[in-house]
């Protein structure tokens, strides 16, 4: 495979890994807000948002983004997944009560700081799936 051809299935799987990303932060953003909405503290909230937000992004991810590499047992991924996520989350969640301590008036705006949480996630999460949970087969080549 050629450096163009490298750079562009890069570009495309990065690409996908972003969108299923952003299908997770919607579906944590819509229950974290709705707890939010009944009086659950947003910190609370993200033990609730956070596993099933992983869990739709790992399907996704293994259905989608890297459907072309080899999967030996879907439990280990699966927890393998899981383990990256926390990291991810650590950073994500350090971000995320950072914000809402600086602003303390994003309280009630909880969104806001999950998108700062999120987007510093994104890098570790992406390096994680791409070379330890999804690991295997030559990228598959779309979008030439």
């Amino acid at each position: 495979m050629g450096v163009q051809q490298r750079i562009v299935a890069f570009r495309n799987r990065a690409m996908a890994f972003g969108l299923v990303g952003s299908v997770g932060f919607g579906i944590e953003a819509v229950i974290l807000q709705g707890l939010s909405l009944i009086g659950i503290q947003p910190i609370m909230g993200r033990g609730v948002s956070f596993p099933v937000a992983v869990t739709a992004t790992w399907l996704l991810n293994k259905h989608y983004t890297f459907r072309d590499r080899p999967v030996t047992d879907t439990r280990t991924q699966y927890l393998l997944y899981l383990g990256g996520s926390l990291g991810g989350a650590a950073i994500n969640l350090c971000a995320f009560i950072w914000t809402i301590r600086r602003w303390p008036a994003l309280s009630s705006q909880p969104i806001l700081p999950l998108i700062v949480g999120s987007a510093l996630g994104l890098l570790f999460n992406y390096t994680w799936a791409n070379t330890l949970v999804f690991k295997g087969a030559t990228p598959r080549l779309t979008g030439n």
